[in-house]
């Protein structure tokens, strides 16, 4: 009976998970596909465009990344609320999210117009930096849209109302598509801006969700009853310095590791063009992958926060390994397809047929096959990171992505890549070492910290 008892709240556990992490999966893909469709024309522009334009993408990610790390912090804490049936907590919440977005826009709007002076004295190429300089400075005018979509969705996400995300995301992708054809290669009497316009047509599409997004919640039956953006000019100092706190730890986590992912890019950029270009390939693929456990690590943190917030730390334990689970499942079954269609992935972005692109083509197919092989641990990474996010453990985490990605993953990628000269595979084997230790040292936690209140079956 105990047995059966557990088998079905695993199963409708799943379920609603399923229901969170479906929309929210996909409309990180579908968003990721805005860099994607970039990577895709910057290819058929020249490969100096996709070198540089990837060189920007990574930068302007790197940013954006950290960033809504903080605003992420809005999601755990409504989730709390949520579970807890706090309405008017909810309110001052998701109010004070809209704060942090503002407050962040102009400092990051700066650092984006500046990143040139970074990345030339990280030795990056000249001329390849002065291109990547065109693509940046359109796309930072969306970096305001950009965080307050992602405030948005951490909200409707702890509320259980996330299906419209995917909706949305597909509309910005849509019309990013035909912007970057537009504006890209001069269509329909526009000029042809080539990287420019691809960064002008992604910042134009982050400003489209976030607005249909709002406009969606203020109309929406059940979400308009949470009346966030009434005394809108109301700060409330304590509030926003726990969504700090929270959001930062959040963020530091982000910046190690997606400051692992653009310091190998840099690195690749030393060993040359060609090399760069080939590892542009892959990491705009593995980006895309990894937005489905990014997903599902957002429906987790809601899950989790949810089963917090109502003191069920058994039902929150379950949460955590049920994601867990159904991410691990989904890694491995992508990397098996990585490794079967590995020629028809790189075939994506240039063109196999032509010999000039032979070289970057053979660097590119090692890359690809190893880093397919470290997907599984990666996605599980995530989404337990997700899960302690839930728990409002943010503090060691940080300290443990320290230890994985930049101990472990940046040291053992640099001695693979120079002295033992490995090249750009020894960056992505160490890159991927890195990122394997992080999956286990976050299931510990999430283990260790659950198993002190609780026994995954014992109801």
């Amino acid at each position: 009976m105990t047995k059966r008892l557990v088998k079905s709240s695993i199963e409708i556990e799943g379920r609603e998970f399923l229901k969170l992490a479906v929309p929210l999966a996909s409309a990180q893909v579908a968003q990721a596909a805005v860099g994607f469709v970039d990577t895709i024309m910057m290819g058929h522009l020249n490969t100096e465009s996709l070198a540089a334009g990837g060189l920007a993408s990574v930068s302007f990610q790197l940013v954006l990344n950290i960033a809504s790390g903080i605003v992420m912090a809005v999601s755990p804490l409504v989730a709390e609320a949520y579970g807890a049936g706090r309405k008017r907590q909810i309110e001052q919440i998701a109010r004070q999210g809209i704060w942090l977005s503002v407050l962040l826009s102009i400092p990051l709007m700066l650092i984006i117009r500046h990143l040139d002076s970074a990345l030339l004295l990280l030795q990056q190429p000249a001329p390849i930096v002065a291109l990547a300089d065109q693509y940046l400075n359109f796309i930072l005018w969306g970096i305001f849209p950009a965080l307050g979509f992602a405030m948005l969705r951490g909200y409707v996400s702890a509320i259980s109302q996330a299906h419209v995300v995917t909706v949305i995301v597909v509309i910005g992708t849509l019309f990013n598509v035909a912007g970057n054809y537009i504006l890209g290669f001069g269509k329909f009497g526009f000029p042809r801006m080539e990287l420019a316009g691809l960064g002008l047509a992604s910042g134009l599409s982050f400003w489209l969700m976030f607005l249909i997004f709002l406009i969606y919640i203020l109309r929406h039956p059940q979400l308009k009853e949470y009346r966030f953006l009434q005394n809108l000019h109301r700060l409330r100092p304590q509030l926003l310095q726990r969504l700090m706190v929270i959001g930062v730890a959040i963020a530091v986590t982000i910046a190690l590791e997606y400051g692992l992912f653009a310091v190998i890019t840099f690195l690749m950029g030393i060993l040359g063009t060609e090399v760069l270009a080939a590892h542009q390939t892959v990491y705009q693929t593995m980006y895309i992958i990894f937005m489905v456990p990014l997903g599902m690590s957002y429906a987790v943190t809601a899950r989790v926060g949810q089963w917090f917030g109502q003191q069920d730390l058994k039902g929150a334990r379950r949460a955590g390994y049920v994601s867990i689970g159904i991410a691990a499942t989904f890694m491995v079954l992508t990397a098996i397809a990585l490794i079967v269609y590995r020629q028809q992935v790189i075939g994506l972005y240039l063109d196999i047929d032509n010999p000039e692109n032979a070289y970057v083509i053979r660097l590119a197919v090692p890359m690809l096959l190893i880093s397919a092989l470290a997907q599984l641990l990666d996605g599980v990474q995530r989404v337990a990171m997700g899960a302690l996010y839930g728990l409002q453990d943010t503090r060691l985490p940080m300290f443990l992505s320290g230890l994985a990605f930049w101990g472990v993953g940046l040291t053992s990628g640099y001695l693979l890549g120079f002295p033992l000269g490995l090249g750009g595979v020894g960056l992505w084997t160490g890159q991927s070492i890195g990122v394997a230790v992080a999956g286990v040292i976050f299931v510990w936690r999430f283990h260790r910290l659950t198993a002190r209140r609780c026994y995954l079956g014992s109801e």
